[in-house]
């Protein structure tokens, strides 16, 4: 559960704080995300990088996984989804494991617990 105070205006003109509370269940109900609890946050190394070769990963797969080193094909969706759900400010094209697991998910039709990795 999160909880924050927001301030707005009142009636009045004054200021009113109001207090807002949510969770992973108010999280999935917004976005609309279509996953549940007993779904993976994790998937296996083995897994992954056994897509990314079939996804034409170029370079070393223990080394930094950069969207330039994979085909065209997968280029924009890689970058998609690197800058809708990368907490970065900058840096983006290397990808981080649980941004690669989310790709790997989308790619193989896998479900895959969106909601709780934004949550936390």
């Amino acid at each position: 559960m999160i909880c924050s105070a927001v301030r707005k205006k009142g009636e009045n003109g004054n200021d009113v704080d109001l207090e807002i509370k949510f969770n992973v269940e108010d999280l999935r109900r917004v976005l609309e995300l279509g996953d549940s609890d007993d779904d993976p946050t994790i998937i296996s190394e083995r897994l992954c990088k056994g897509l990314w070769c079939r996804m034409g990963f170029t370079g070393h797969v223990n080394g930094k996984m950069g969207k330039t080193m994979f085909s065209h094909a997968y280029k924009f969706m890689i970058h998609c989804v690197v800058h809708g759900l990368s907490h970065r400010k900058g840096a983006h094209d290397e990808t981080s494991d649980y941004i690669m697991n989310i790709i790997t998910c989308l790619v193989l039709n896998r479900p895959y617990n969106v909601s709780k990795v934004i949550f936390e």
